[in-house]
Formats: structure tokens, C-alpha cells, sequence
């Protein structure tokens, strides 16, 4: 049998395609709903008038959090928690800026913050998971093209799939931190009277749909991983 390989087999449609695909279109709509909706609700004003600096600065004072600092990160959406430095850092459109997104999104980066604080344990395990995941992303597909090369050497090939599998754990590990940073920051958001009622669905709305980039980021690694196991997995050299 041949396969479309690119490796010097010949040339046909390899039905496994529509797997990258699927991941390609999931991660394309995720990207443009998290966007549309961040720009939306950019545009709005929250009541308080609060920057997402200030809210970050409360949110870690109000839960007992100290030694967290809170620094401006330029680009848009490049908002992150980074527990080696410990410090919230917030985009240009937000850190400065006092609409519903910004506020929601400086929330959710300390929800981060309060995870690391209190030790939520898949947080800690996406840390210790991180050298691994990206080491094996990189070094996954060496193998896979080193073991077809040399006769099929399944053994290699294994391995690469192997490697592969630790990229796709950090997706999945990832997802409960995220919905969990969200929880954590739309609760505080309300019980702290940061927004007033009307708005904290606006600011769940921000937030929902930046989980769902991580959903599809994880059902695209997943999606690469069922191809590599269908193509690679077996022994499916060419019987020539």
C-alpha cells in the first residue's frame, strides 16, 4: 500500500487529512469567537471604572496574596501568569484599559496566581509536565521520520508517538486550570462588587470563549495523535 508521505511513496488522497482538517477549522473558529469577543467587550466600559491593573492589584490584596506582582506586557492577548516570576502580567489592552474584557481577563491571570498560592494541584502538575511536553513535540517527529527511514523500525517510531503523547497530556492538563482560573475570577469579581450585576455575564461571556481556545487546542493535539497512531502506530510499511 502507499501512503501520501511526502517520503518517496506515491501520491494519493490520505483520508486521515480530514483529522488536521477538523483540528485546523476548531482551532480557526476558537481563535475568531475569543477575538470577536474580546473586541466586543473591549469597547465596553465597566461601571467601576477599575483598570486591570487595579483589579489585579485587589483581587491578590483581598486573597491574602503579597508577593505577586502585577507588570504591563505589550501585544494584545499576550495576558499570563508566570508563577517563576510570580507576576501578573497584563497586554496593553488591558492593563491600562477599565472595559469588562480587560477587567475579566486581569481576574482570570490572578486566578492563576491564587491557584499557585494555594498549591491547586494540576496547575503544579502542568509545571512539572512543561520541559517534557515540549521537548516531545519537538522531538517526536525526529523519531517517527528516523524509524520509517530506517526500515520501519517500529521501536523508534513508537517512541516518537510516545513523545508526542506527553504534548497532548499538557493540553488536557491544561483545561481544568483554565476553567478553574475563570471560576475562581468570575466569583471574585461578584462577591467583590468589581462589576455590577449586569456585567458579570458580559465578563463570563470574555471568558468563555477564551476556554473554548483551549478545548480546541486540545481536541487538535488529540486529533494529531489518533493520525500519528493510524498511520505510524501499526506496522504499515509498504508491502511491496
Amino acid at each position: 500500500m502507499y501512503y501520501g508521505y511526502g517520503l518517496g511513496y506515491g501520491y494519493y488522497f490520505d483520508p486521515t487529512y480530514i483529522l488536521i482538517i477538523i483540528a485546523a477549522v476548531l482551532a480557526l473558529l476558537a481563535q475568531l469567537r475569543v477575538q470577536f469577543t474580546f473586541s466586543k467587550y473591549s469597547k465596553v466600559a465597566s461601571s467601576r471604572g477599575l483598570t486591570g491593573a487595579m483589579v489585579a492589584e485587589q483581587i491578590l490584596r483581598s486573597e491574602g496574596i503579597y508577593d505577586v506582582g502585577v507588570a504591563h506586557v505589550s501585544g494584545s492577548l499576550t495576558d499570563h501568569y508566570d508563577p517563576r516570576t510570580k507576576m501578573v502580567n497584563l497586554s496593553d489592552s488591558v492593563y491600562n484599559k477599565s472595559s469588562i474584557a480587560a477587567v475579566a481577563v486581569a481576574a482570570h491571570e490572578c486566578g492563576h496566581a491564587i491557584q499557585h498560592n494555594r498549591g491547586y494541584v494540576p496547575l503544579s502538575l502542568r509545571s512539572a509536565i512543561v520541559p517534557f511536553a515540549n521537548i516531545g513535540s519537538k522531538a517526536s517527529w525526529i523519531f517517527i521520520i528516523l524509524g520509517v527511514l530506517l526500515s520501519w523500525n517500529q521501536t523508534l517510531i513508537t517512541v516518537g508517538i510516545l513523545m508526542f503523547s506527553l504534548a497532548v497530556l499538557f493540553q488536557i492538563v491544561t483545561l481544568p486550570v483554565e476553567f478553574n482560573a475563570s471560576a475562581r475570577a468570575l466569583r471574585i469579581l461578584k462577591s467583590n462588587g468589581m462589576l455590577v450585576d449586569r456585567e458579570n455575564s458580559k465578563a463570563r461571556s470574555v471568558l468563555t470563549a477564551a476556554a473554548l481556545t483551549y478545548v480546541a487546542s486540545a481536541a487538535s493535539a488529540i486529533l494529531q495523535l489518533l493520525r500519528l497512531i493510524i498511520l505510524f502506530g501499526g506496522n504499515n510499511r509498504d508491502d511491496r
